[in-house]
């Protein structure tokens, strides 16, 4: 009897031992899903506070953008005027790159009223790594041009590049030092065009703020001790419009409009003038694509010079354009202008 009391009490402590462990499981797992559960949406809150401020970051780059080069104040105009053009001109580029990374263009034309012929040679190789550029380059009036350039090395958004050039029939040789810092703000350069007579100094300088521009350009001639170029530019950019004024040395004032209609459609207008004079230049150019292949421009200015182009893919890599210039006020007199053109990618 002893013995069985004895084993009664020795399973029921067992029994309630295991009903303590459990039940101590029981409270506790509830603790430990709510914890976790807590702890991954503390996750959650903080990934989605991440993620909205990632959102929120090109909003604010917008806001920052670098400015365009004091060259580049008004060139969607301009390239509405100048691309998809060549006349009284046949023309053949060439361009491949080799699988070392080294990148070759040459190019070809052929005068169609004189028959003259000129040709060129390119060959650029960058170390990414390094951020070097490698550029060299000659022409058939035998001009040989070296072009070496470090960009964001020394600091971030600083360029630095020395271009030389050398003509053997001549002896004559050339070198210019280029600097250039861009950032949030403000795109800046500084040029020293070298030379026996004393170095020439061009600077220019853009500033932007929520789509306004205002650049200055300038350029100094030490061997004479004066300005030999005093430019002032403003302009607008907003989305798909853009607004472009100059006013070059205090005498040569102009001003262009690029808008992009559609997809499709993109159109310019330009317009200049000089001071002194009643010769007011006008035009207007308008660039259709008509599909992902091909496209058409035209352009008239005041002087009844209509142009006409036609770009054409006729397949990855090959590019065909025809264009040809209108003298509309002497149509009958002769003297239009055709030219051709070939692009080569491989």
């Amino acid at each position: 009897m002893r013995g069985l009391r004895a084993s009664a009490a020795f399973s029921f402590s067992l029994s309630s031992l295991a009903l303590y462990r459990n039940t101590v499981r029981n409270i506790d797992t509830p603790n430990t899903i709510m914890s976790e559960k807590g702890h991954k949406q503390k996750e959650a809150h903080v990934k989605g506070s991440s993620e909205s401020c990632h959102h929120c970051k090109p909003k604010t780059c917008a806001n920052m953008s670098v400015p365009p080069a004091y060259a580049d104040l008004g060139k969607s105009a301009k390239d509405i005027f100048s691309k998809g053009y060549g006349f009284g001109a046949v023309k053949l580029d060439l361009k491949t790159k080799s699988q070392s990374g080294v990148e070759f263009s040459t190019g070809g034309s052929s005068n169609t009223d004189t028959g003259k012929a000129a040709g060129n040679l390119e060959t650029k190789y960058k170390v990414n790594d390094l951020g070097l550029t490698l550029n060299q380059k000659w022409n058939t009036d035998n001009v040989l041009t070296t072009e070496v350039t470090l960009e964001d090395q020394l600091a971030k958004g600083l360029k630095v590049g020395l271009d030389t050039s050398f003509v053997p029939n001549t002896g004559k040789k050339s070198g210019k030092l280029k600097t250039g810092y861009k950032r949030d703000y403000m795109n800046v350069g500084c040029d020293i065009d070298f030379d026996l007579a004393g170095p020439t100094i061009h600077a220019a300088a853009v500033l932007g703020y929520e789509g306004w521009l205002a650049g200055y350009q300038m350029a100094f001639d030490t061997a004479k001790s004066k300005l030999a170029q005093n430019n002032f530019a403003l302009g607008y950019k907003a989305g798909d419009f853009q607004l472009h004024t100059n006013v070059n040395d205090g005498t040569e004032f102009g001003g262009s409009i690029y808008q992009k209609v559609n997809d499709q459609l993109e159109t310019a207008v330009n317009l200049a003038w000089t001071a002194g004079s009643n010769n007011t230049r006008f035009g207007i150019a308008a660039k259709y694509q008509l599909d992902k292949d091909s496209s058409i421009s035209a352009k008239v200015n005041n002087a009844s010079l209509v142009g006409v182009g036609y770009t054409q893919s006729l397949r990855p890599g090959v590019k065909l354009t025809l264009s040809a210039l209108i003298d509309a006020k002497n149509f009958n007199a002769g003297g239009h202008k055709v030219g051709m053109g070939f692009e080569l990618e491989v």
